[in-house]
């Protein structure tokens, strides 16, 4: 079994909470009251801005070329392509991002700090796999409301679009692809640390959304 299909492994009832946690069963309705997702869409555009800087970082580590391309991408889609998304609905939903009413709440702010802190202390290895669940995660959880729920008229279908799509889907592939060659060629040691860090940041997943459900603040 390669690094991946094994780390998923020890995911999966994370991954069940996240199906069916308010949040997201409601989204995939159409449901979700507008002022919980305004929360989430202020704090992942802050996520976002940090995640693709980790993202560059992963880069910048890289002794294999392509792979430092790759990341590099990955950061620029982070700061770009999805940022197009919070703009469509800032706008659509009269959202103001990073004005002085707004700032990094309490999950956002630990899952943003554990992201960077393992980046700069950990191997890029470790760092590469912290980074994995928040492309996997929502590929498949996309995915899954495009198989199971009626998108056409959600308000929220743009999001829904955005992780479903066949673009976001390469990028996962390929992120995988590297942390599948990258676990092979590495210690035992630094496969399970891979694998705790990324139950960490999926398990910061779930806490994000509930986070935003919940609407929690300093």
């Amino acid at each position: 079994m390669n690094w991946t299909d094994s780390a998923w492994n020890s995911i999966t009832s994370i991954y069940s909470d996240i199906l069916t946690m308010p949040f997201i069963r409601q989204l995939s309705a159409g449901t979700l009251p507008l002022d919980k997702f305004q929360f989430y869409m202020q704090q992942d555009a802050f996520y976002l801005e940090e995640f693709g800087r980790v993202l560059a970082f992963i880069g910048a580590k890289s002794a294999d070329n392509q792979q430092a391309l790759d990341y590099f991408d990955f950061g620029r889609n982070a700061l770009l392509v999805e940022r197009s998304l919070h703009e469509n609905y800032f706008r659509e939903f009269g959202l103001t991002p990073n004005d002085n009413s707004n700032k990094m709440e309490p999950t956002c702010h630990h899952y943003v700090h554990f992201l960077k802190s393992v980046a700069a202390f950990e191997s890029i290895e470790i760092a590469m796999a912290a980074t994995l669940p928040c492309f996997w995660i929502y590929k498949e959880v996309g995915d899954h409301i495009v198989a199971t729920a009626e998108t056409q008229y959600n308000p929220y279908s743009k999001w829904i679009e955005t992780y479903s799509g066949d673009d976001f889907a390469k990028g996962v592939v390929r992120a995988k692809n590297y942390l599948d060659k990258i676990a092979a060629e590495t210690t035992a040691t630094n496969r399970e640390k891979m694998r705790q860090v990324f139950i960490t940041a999926s398990q910061l997943e779930y806490q994000f959304w509930l986070a935003a459900y919940e609407r929690r603040v300093w």
